[in-house]
């Protein structure tokens, strides 16, 4: 198909280099950077990955970690309850899989925080499997190729797309191709601006060139100081990060801490947030103590 081949061609001048895209690539480090890529940028994972590597260089070394070591390793990852489930999926991999990653995505869904799409991008990136991964990105393209978007706010249900994509994927090149238009959804085509004279596809996009520029309204999230409260339950897990491992901090030097200056109301806040964290399984308290969970 012509749209598929422009594509790659395309790519193999434009490729956005990673650690995860190397030749030959291992599963487990697939497995990682894919669940770090949730929801962090890539030049962020990109930076820690290696890092996280060195300390865990195995399924195995990931399996026998801490709740405490997990979330030492992920500072400035944040969302860090993505740690603890990477950490749960690789002792299911060892202790279902014998270590051994699956390749089935509907094997690799049944994993602790394995997902649709996480599970699908490891069965394409590791294994080259041909399935549909559809992403923020790649959601966006699609979209704009199947039919005429007049904004840039517009996107396709998930059926149609992945009946486009089950018709243009190529049979042996699945990871090159998603890592393609994960490139052209990430450099070109945009959620805002998209950059249509510098599109390899725009000749054969019905959506080139004739999209108004909209911004959609987020959902407005919880909010404490006018700033979103995982902003808060990270600093608490930073906070708790600086303590040497197996201490405990008492909880009104911790709520100084964070809050400074603060009226009751606010100190009750803050051990709601802290007894959330030890329902999450990321701090152990004891009493008016706590620090960073085993």
């Amino acid at each position: 198909m012509e749209l598929t081949q422009t594509l790659i061609d395309w790519y193999k001048h434009h490729a956005r280099l990673f650690p995860w895209r190397m030749k030959n690539v291992h599963p487990y480090v697939v497995l990682v950077s894919e669940t770090m890529l949730q929801q962090t940028q890539t030049s962020r994972v990109a930076e820690k990955l290696p890092l996280f590597l060195e300390v865990f260089p195995t399924i195995h070394d990931l399996a026998n970690a801490s709740n405490g070591t997990m979330l030492r390793q992920w500072q400035g990852m944040g969302y860090n309850s993505r740690a603890l489930r990477l950490r749960d999926a690789a002792k299911a991999i060892v202790n279902v899989h014998k270590g051994v990653i699956p390749s089935d995505p509907d094997l690799l869904r049944r994993l602790p925080g394995i997902g649709p799409y996480t599970s699908a991008a490891i069965a394409c990136f590791a294994f080259n499997k041909r399935v549909v991964v559809l992403d923020v990105n790649i959601r966006r393209v699609y979209s704009r190729l199947v039919a005429r978007q007049t904004t840039t706010a517009d996107v396709v249900d998930d059926d149609t797309l992945g009946a486009f994509a089950e018709s243009i994927i190529p049979l042996r090149r699945s990871s090159l191709w998603h890592h393609a238009v994960m490139d052209l959804g990430a450099t070109i085509c945009t959620a805002h601006n998209p950059k249509c004279d510098a599109c390899p596809l725009s000749s054969m996009c019905p959506s080139a060139f004739v999209m108004q520029n909209i911004t959609r309204t987020k959902p407005q999230e919880p909010m404490f100081r006018g700033q979103p409260q995982r902003i808060w339950r990270g600093r608490i897990v930073e906070a708790l990060r600086g303590v040497q491992a197996g201490r405990y901090i008492t909880i009104s030097a911790l709520r100084k801490h964070i809050l400074g200056e603060h009226s009751e109301t606010e100190a009750r806040w803050l051990e709601d947030m802290i007894d959330a964290l030890v329902r999450a399984g990321h701090v152990t308290r004891s009493g008016q103590k706590a620090r960073l969970a085993d």
